[in-house]
Parts: C-alpha cells; structure tokens; sequence
C-alpha cells in the first residue's frame, strides 16, 4: 500500500511538471519536429529543397489551410496535415511561426 501512495505521488508530481512546458511550447515542439526540416529554424525556407520562406503579411487563415490542405509549388510538395495534426496544434504552429520573424 505504501508503495503504491509513493509511486502514485511521484506520478502526479512529474505530470503536473511536465504538462506545464508541453502546453506552452506545443506549436514550437510540432514545428520542430514537422516543419523545421523544409521551412528552417527562422522560417526562411530551405533553398535547396525550394521551399519558399513565409510571406510576412501570410494570414492565419491562408497558413491554417496550407497546412491542413498541403502545398504543391513546382519542386516543392508540402503535404497535408489534416487529420495527422488536430485544428488546436495547427493554430499553435500558426502562432509560432508568426513569432519567427518579428
């Protein structure tokens, strides 16, 4: 029983430890992942994949649906994420990749 309090206790503490930094960082951690590799770290496209950099006046509607619907642009074929990525984690990359270029 007192082992089961302990590893109970120690559970709760790292959830509640961890949740706080997932949730603030979720669009930075899924453009990280998913994004970075064509777009870059700043968002400036990779030339040599032919990914254009963002356009700076890009509205959130126009990224949302890029990135739900995908993007075929010559040489480059984003693909879609709708379906992979949900609505809220598409607005969080949205968000994130608005702060890239300020």
């Amino acid at each position: 029983m007192k082992f089961n309090l302990v590893t109970a206790a120690a559970s709760l503490i790292a959830i509640s430890m961890a949740t706080p930094v997932f949730a603030q960082g979720s669009g930075a951690t899924i453009y990280k992942a998913k994004c970075q590799m064509c777009h870059l770290a700043d968002g400036s496209g990779n030339k040599g994949m032919k990914v254009p950099a963002f356009a700076a006046g890009a509205s959130n509607a126009s990224l949302i649906a890029a990135t739900k619907n995908g993007v075929s642009t010559g040489a480059a074929k984003m693909p879609a994420y709708a379906g992979k990525l949900t609505d809220g984690d598409i607005s969080d990359v949205v968000a994130y990749i608005k702060t890239l270029k300020k």
